[in-house]
């Protein structure tokens, strides 16, 4: 199976990385700035699940791109989905399978827009990654998976294919046969840790600290509520396993937004925590929800961030 990675970023780089290592067939499509990088250094990630220093590693950029391939992985940021399409769009043949490891659901809409709507599966990716400003990929944890499948559940050839292509690679590969239901779960679970986290600024150890245990679990019922009336609920059993991590004192985990907001970058807070409460409608409740507040406190840093470099 022949697998295009769109970007050599923290989370691409590392699972093609991966993949390269067992031997896969990976090419990584890159702008001109990460090309001139990825020739010079190769690429590197340090990992707590080893080391990759793979010299060279194949890639292409856009206007070489004169071939369509079986399996496009895709993990860019929101933000950044419809230049993405536009990227990699010719390498889009008439069986070409589109993975997406984005949070949230409405890419998947868009992708289905652009591109064949049967072509287009469902994913996650789970693992923590930051990209240093040499380039050099930092796996913060052990944790590293994909998981994917069918958005109608079906265990189809082609999604067996993708199975054996992405499994032995050095990380989690894990196909579902539930994976909108798990989509819908994830993003539940992001959307709390990422409004938490990046409203307060800090780690969830230090909010549950500061007393915000019962912020925590508001603003992941009220996920849950907008989860349910899409008909996909969180599952009791995942619900605790989320209270739990979401309310562990002294834990230092922390949402990516953190660290884009205290480098101040770009955020997705229009696609997870907008769409959401888009979602949602109006609450019942008077006053600011705690979706409401997050949403208020995040693109409030949006706006002065536009206001500043305007």
């Amino acid at each position: 199976m022949r697998i295009l990675i769109v970007g050599a970023g923290a989370i691409g780089g590392y699972f093609g990385g991966r993949l390269l290592e067992a031997g896969r067939d990976v090419t990584f499509l890159v702008r001109p700035g990460r090309a001139e990088a990825l020739d010079q250094d190769g690429l590197i990630v340090r990992s707590p699940c080893g080391d990759i220093d793979y010299p060279s590693p194949p890639h292409v950029m856009t206007s070489m791109l004169d071939t369509t391939f079986d399996l496009v992985l895709l993990s860019c940021k929101a933000y950044d989905l419809d230049a993405a399409m536009d990227a990699f769009a010719a390498a889009v043949g008439p069986d070409t399978l589109i993975l997406p490891m984005l949070n949230g659901m409405s890419h998947l809409d868009r992708l289905a827009e652009r591109f064949n709507p049967d072509n287009v599966l469902g994913g996650l990716g789970f693992i923590s990654v930051d990209l240093d400003a040499s380039g050099k990929i930092l796996h913060l944890n052990e944790l590293h998976q994909i998981t994917f499948g069918e958005r109608s559940g079906a265990r189809t050839p082609r999604i067996v294919k993708v199975e054996e292509a992405l499994s032995n690679a050095g990380f989690v590969a894990t196909l579902s046969e539930q994976i909108i239901q798990e989509m819908w779960e994830k993003w539940c679970f992001i959307t709390t840790l990422a409004g938490v986290t990046g409203s307060t600024r800090a780690s969830i150890g230090d909010v549950i600290a500061s007393g915000g245990e019962s912020f925590v679990l508001e603003l992941l019922a009220e996920c849950a509520g907008v989860a349910a009336q899409a008909n996909h609920g969180i599952r009791d059993e995942v619900r605790q396993r989320f209270q739990t991590l979401l309310t562990a004192p002294g834990s230092k985990m922390t949402a990516s937004m953190l660290r884009d907001l205290e480098r101040g970058a770009t955020i997705e807070v229009d696609h997870l925590i907008g769409d959401m409460r888009a979602r949602r409608g109006t609450p019942a409740q008077k006053g600011l929800s705690p979706l409401d507040f997050v949403y208020l406190n995040l693109k409030a840093y949006e706006a002065r961030r536009v206001r500043e470099e305007g």
